[in-house]
This record gives structure tokens, sequence and C-alpha cells, in this order.
């Protein structure tokens, strides 16, 4: 792991930074680039500008590791106004959250019925619900939750990261259980003894998990979707060689990606008959996952600053 990547990383959990670091204009600016505001409004308006391009979205507002289940409830009572707002617009878009923004560090009986509630109403809107993975440490707990709403509500999908030795094994135990996976590469701190350490491994892991989804798609069609969260151009393109090989259609599986990051190839994959889904984030909590998201690749990092010089 690169030292940049470790410091990054380093300052993503650091809680003195995150308090202070938003409060700077020129990290205000910064964070423009990977999110196009704070608030719901400002991810609708951008949700409706990707349309046209036959692009679509995921919504998920920041903030993780809450204090109190009256705070979980508030997030929940927001992404019930989330979907409804969506389906008034007519966008389609997705939602995807944390099990800590619906309070698993305080109650887990609790989070079953707040993750319960928000599979409930995205079923009324006809449009599907994700669960983001956390760091290894809730990888048990989330899988738990998961599981537990699933059996009721098949619109749930479920984030895994190719990072972790284990994602394997729960993905081949998974395949035939949800609607969706959404493969990431993984963006928290993680010790050796959990996760491959070096890049060129991860992306090994992340290749052979594709096929595995895919090879599942064209065996059970429709069940579960592959949807591969990545930016990584070059390894896409051998998952859709893949997939073209194995005569998988390509509304048989999608790509996710972020707002703000390589929007041009985002575009140019959805002309090619793929489909994209962008990733908005809004929300005041912004910093640790914005700078996860600088750690994913930390060449990010010269263009944001060239961004601000632009300025």
């Amino acid at each position: 792991m690169s030292v940049a990547r470790n410091v990054l990383l380093w300052a993503s959990r650091n809680k003195w930074l995150s308090h202070h670091f938003p409060r700077y204009r020129f990290a205000q600016a910064a964070v423009r680039r990977f999110m196009p505001g704070t608030n719901l409004d400002a991810a609708l308006e951008a949700a409706q500008r990707l349309r046209p391009h036959g692009i679509g979205t995921v919504f998920t507002q920041v903030g993780e590791n809450l204090a109190t289940l009256d705070e979980a409830r508030a997030e929940v009572d927001h992404y019930l106004g989330v979907f409804d707002r969506v389906a008034e617009l007519s966008l389609g878009t997705q939602v995807s959250i944390k099990l800590t923004h619906l309070g698993l560090d305080i109650d887990p009986a609790a989070t079953t019925e707040n993750l319960r509630t928000l599979a409930q109403r995205a079923a009324d809107r006809g449009t599907a619900l994700f669960v983001d993975m956390e760091d290894s440490s809730y990888v048990d707990r989330t899988l738990d939750v998961f599981r537990s709403v699933l059996h009721t509500h098949g619109n749930l999908g479920l984030c895994l990261q190719s990072y972790l030795f284990r994602t394997e094994t729960d993905l081949s135990d998974l395949l035939l259980e949800t609607a969706a996976i959404r493969l990431v590469k993984g963006a928290y701190r993680e010790p050796a003894a959990v996760a491959f350490p070096k890049k060129a491994d991860v992306d090994r892991s992340y290749e052979q998990l594709g096929r595995m989804m895919l090879r599942a798609a064209a065996d059970h069609p429709g069940k579960p979707k592959p949807v591969f969260g990545t930016h990584d151009i070059a390894l896409l393109g051998r998952l859709a060689k893949f997939a073209d090989a194995e005569g998988i259609a390509r509304d048989a599986w999608e790509i996710h990606m972020l707002y703000g990051i390589r929007s041009a190839d985002q575009i140019r994959l959805a002309q090619a008959g793929h489909r994209v889904r962008v990733l908005i984030t809004y929300g005041e909590q912004w910093f640790p996952w914005y700078v996860r998201r600088l750690a994913e690749r930390p060449a990010n990092i010269g263009f944001v600053l060239r961004s601000l010089v632009a300025r």
C-alpha cells in the first residue's frame, strides 16, 4: 500500500481533521469535484442532467456511525422522502446506504427494522435499495442484517469488496440470494491479515470475482445482477469482453461510477449500450467519504489541486 494511500486513510478517520478541514473554502471547492452539492435538491438536479445521456443514478447521503437511534430514524425519514421525490420526477434513481447510518453500532434489531422500512418503500416505488459494505469489522453484522431483510424484500442489493480475502466465499454464498451485487475494490485501511495489501492482487481478485458474477448471471438470468463499481477502464474492458464471449447481454449487468470521475467515459460506455449509473453523494458530513475517494486513487489529489488553481 502506498504511503499516500496510508496517509489519506489515516486522515479519513481523524476526528480533528473531519471537524476543521471542511470549514476552509478551498476544501469546499475541492469537494465539488465529487459532489454536486450538500443537499438532496443538488443531487436531484445532477440526476436530471445525466438522464439525457442515458445514465442512471444512485443516491447516498454521507454520514455514518451515528450516536442515537433518533438520529438513525431521522435518516430513515430522509430516505423515505428521497424515494418519493425520485418517483415524482420519474428518475428511476436507486439508493445506497450504510448500516451504521441506520444504527448498526447501537441496536442491530432496530437497524434491521429500519432497513426493512426502506426496502418496502423502495419496492413500493419500483426501485432497488443497496446496502454498502464498510470496513472488515462490520462484514458479518452487515450480512446478518441484510439476510434478515432479504427474505421478505427481494429488491435488496449488496456491496462486496474485492480486497478482502473472505469475499470469494461470501460471494459464492450470496450468488443466488440477492437481486444485485455491486463489486468494488475497497476503500478502508485494513490489516494485512484480512485484505490484499498490493493493488495488483486486489485487481486480480476483482476480475476473478467479476467473472464469477457474470457466469452466475448467464446460468440464472436476472439473479443476481452483476454491478461493477470501478473507474478502472481496462478492467471493465476485460470483463465486458468476457461477458460478450459468454453471450451475456449488455443490459444484464451494470457499471457504477462516482459523480465527477471519468464523466466522458461514463457517456461513452452508455452510448455503447452498457447500463451505467452514477453514484451521487451529498450531505454535510462529507470529509471521511471524500478522503477515502482520494485514497482509492491518490493521483486524484493532483487533479483536485489543478482544478483549484484553474479557478
